[in-house]
C-alpha cells in the first residue's frame, strides 16, 4: 500500500493521501503479538489451575511459582502491547493528506494524532511562502527517504509517511511532481 496522488480535473489542486498506521505489517504484528501473549497468559493460568487451557501443549506440568507466574505476567504485558497496537491501527495515527491548491494559493497538511483535543493536526501555509521541496535520503541500517516542504519562517514540514521508506523512484517522482506543481526548486537530489 502506498500513498496515492491525484490531480483534479482543473489541474489547480494536487492532493496526496498519506498512509498512516493502517498498514498490512501493523495488522500482522498486532495479530502475532495478541496470539503469542494469549498463549503465554493461558500457559500461566493452566499452571495455576492445573487444568490445560492450551490446544497445542500441556502447560499443567509447569510449576506456578516461578514459571507459570512469569508466563502469566508476560502474557498480560503482551496483551497490553497488542491492545496499544490495535488502538493505533483503529485511530489511524499518521494518516491524512496533503492538499496543494494553486487557485487559492493555499496548502493544507492534515494528519490524525492520538485522541484528545489535538487529535486533528492541521498545518496551513500559502504557496508563495514555499521556498523549495526537499528530498532527504539516508541509507544504512535505518534508511530514511522522505519529502519535506521548506517554507519561510517554519521548520521543514514532512510530507511522506513515517515508517516504511518510499522507493527512490517513487520519492523522485513525487518530489519532481510537487516541485513542478508549486513552481519551486527540488533540493537534495
Amino acid at each position: 500500500m502506498t500513498a496515492s496522488t491525484t490531480i483534479s480535473k482543473s489541474n489547480n489542486v494536487l492532493t496526496q493521501t498519506v498512509l498512516g498506521s493502517r498498514r498490512l505489517s501493523n495488522y500482522w504484528w498486532a495479530t502475532v503479538v495478541f496470539l503469542g501473549a494469549g498463549g503465554f497468559l493461558l500457559a500461566g493460568l493452566s499452571s495455576y489451575f492445573q487444568k490445560n487451557l492450551l490446544l497445542v501443549t500441556d502447560a499443567t506440568q509447569l510449576v506456578f511459582v516461578p514459571q507459570g507466574l512469569v508466563m502469566g505476567l508476560y502474557g498480560i504485558a503482551g496483551l497490553l502491547l497488542a491492545l496499544y497496537l490495535w488502538l493505533v491501527i483503529l485511530w489511524d495515527l499518521g494518516g491524512g493528506y496533503n492538499e496543494f491548491n494553486s487557485e487559492t494559493g493555499k496548502i493544507k497538511i492534515f494528519r490524525w494524532g492520538f485522541p484528545g483535543k489535538n487529535r486533528r493536526i492541521e498545518l496551513d501555509c500559502r504557496t508563495e511562502d514555499v521556498q523549495s521541496v526537499r528530498v532527504e535520503i539516508k541509507e544504512g541500517i535505518n534508511p530514511r527517504r522522505a519529502l519535506y516542504l521548506r517554507a519561510k519562517g517554519r521548520r521543514d514540514i514532512p510530507l511522506t509517511r513515517v515508517g516504511q521508506p518510499l522507493s527512490l523512484k517513487e520519492l523522485e517522482t513525487k518530489g519532481a511532481q510537487l516541485a513542478k506543481f508549486l513552481e519551486v526548486p527540488l533540493e537534495g537530489l
